[in-house]
């Protein structure tokens, strides 16, 4: 812990940026998009990794040695991506994010991922992640490609995104996250923006949805949706790297750092404090 502030991370991919991963030229922006941000948004007191060091395979023991020996992270929530138009792999492979919770289940959740686009086939995948490695929730991503050409598909879709939100329920999940903004790539900004999460929200109002990034840049419009949906939550993550220079109250950093993300999952704070040994 950071004093006795509870560190939850809220997400971490085990990327595997080899070159032969990428499904061609757009698989590799996405990669060096990615490898930008590093560079671009690492405080100046803090290594940044070169090209050479970054862009490479990632292991689930890499991961696991930087957040819980290198780190003051308390838990940690291993998130796969699904971009199996971009990668062979889908870049952070739900099977090994499995196997990172697996490792420390007291410590890390794992958060299925799917494709729902591809219909029956990920309701089944639903089913497997949660019924046999224990997924607590899933992240859905709104731009796929297919041979490079993007095919969107929004959050308010009844024939698309509610019976992927109705297998979730069914499976005893209320937990849904969504990456916004951060567009990456060529694809079509509009599908990055929020205004779907509306219908999603008033057509699930027992799912508590997070919206990643905090939809990035359309910040304001993202925050009126939050205001008005008490089912909408957003996350910091990659947002809160543009505020490393900007200070946060103490109260907003024990919520920010874990606090909040230990309550969407059920969890108290004092108890699992005391179950992770920490005081």
């Amino acid at each position: 812990m950071i004093d006795d502030a509870f560190v939850f991370d809220c997400v971490a991919h085990i990327f595997n940026f080899d070159p032969k991963n990428a499904l061609g030229p757009p698989g590799l922006m996405f990669d060096n998009h990615l490898y930008a941000f590093h560079n671009a948004l690492t405080p100046d007191d803090q290594p940044k990794l070169p090209p050479e060091e970054f862009l490479r395979q990632w292991t689930v023991g890499d991961i696991r040695r930087m957040v819980y020996e290198e780190s003051d992270t308390d838990m940690l929530i291993a998130m796969p991506l699904p971009l199996t138009d971009l990668f062979r792999d889908g870049l952070s492979p739900w099977e090994e994010c499995a196997d990172l919770a697996s490792r420390d289940p007291d410590r890390t959740i794992f958060w299925g991922s799917v494709n729902p686009l591809e219909g029956r086939k990920a309701l089944d995948l639903m089913e497997r992640q949660v019924g046999e490695f224990g997924a607590k929730a899933f992240k859905f991503y709104n731009v796929r490609y297919d041979y490079g050409s993007p095919y969107p598909w929004r959050m308010d879709d009844p024939q698309v995104a509610f019976p992927v939100f109705e297998k979730a329920q069914e499976l005893g999940v209320n937990l849904i996250g969504v990456h916004k903004g951060v567009p990456l790539g060529p694809q079509p900004i509009e599908y990055t923006q929020t205004w779907d999460m509306d219908g999603a929200a008033a057509n699930f109002p027992d799912i508590n949805f997070v919206i990643f990034h905090v939809g990035l840049p359309f910040l304001d419009e993202t925050c009126w949706q939050l205001i008005r949906y008490p089912n909408l939550y957003a996350s910091l993550a990659a947002t809160i790297n543009f505020l490393v220079r900007a200070p946060l109250t103490e109260q907003a950093k024990r919520k920010i750092l874990g606090e909040n993300l230990l309550r969407l999952h059920g969890m108290d704070v004092e108890e699992t404090k005391a179950r992770l040994g920490r005081r």
